[in-house]
């Protein structure tokens, strides 16, 4: 077994990307947290937020990276990072937003949540003076102690759109 790579994404990626995410997604939200999207919300969902095209335009939005941590051709977890865009009243131009950080459950345990966030407050911080920002799903209770751990506090709420479904979110901050 080869050695696990983190490195950035490439549009040859998009496919096994947009596999991955919905995967994940589906094993973290719908098998894990037994959330009970309608189908029609969740494909809506899947299309806009993982297919092939939203993954290119996010792969070429300016001031933003994405990371793939992959072993043997295979993509076992991913970050992606940009210009904060949550809606809260403090948050400024220039502030920087953790948007995903997805491991597959196959290669939960090998450390690459804590890796991956680790690279992410280096390159965030690198770039700004002011607050990183972080959306996650309220009932998301080990994310949220992960994010905690590293100095995020709750600062708002807010509702993100899987389809026509709204998902309660917490948005947390790192002055």
């Amino acid at each position: 077994m080869n050695q696990i790579i983190i490195r950035d994404a490439e549009t040859r990626d998009l496919p096994a990307l947009s596999e991955f995410s919905c995967r994940t997604f589906t094993e973290t939200f719908i098998d894990g947290f037994k959330v009970p999207y309608p189908a029609e919300d969740l494909a809506t969902f899947y299309t806009d937020s993982f297919g092939e095209a939203a993954l290119a335009k996010r792969l070429a939005e300016p001031n933003c990276v994405f990371w793939v941590a992959e072993r043997d051709g295979e993509i076992l977890a991913l970050c992606h990072l940009g210009p904060n865009g949550l809606p809260h009243p403090d948050a400024k131009d220039g502030e920087y937003e953790l948007r995903r950080l997805y491991v597959s459950k196959n290669a939960q345990g090998l450390g690459l949540g804590t890796t991956l966030m680790k690279q992410a407050l280096e390159w965030m911080q690198a770039r700004t003076s002011g607050a990183l920002w972080i959306g996650v799903w309220s009932g998301n209770e080990k994310a949220q102690k992960l994010y905690n751990a590293y100095g995020f506090e709750k600062v708002g709420e807010y509702q993100y759109p899987v389809g026509n479904w709204m998902d309660d979110e917490f948005i947390l901050r790192r002055a």
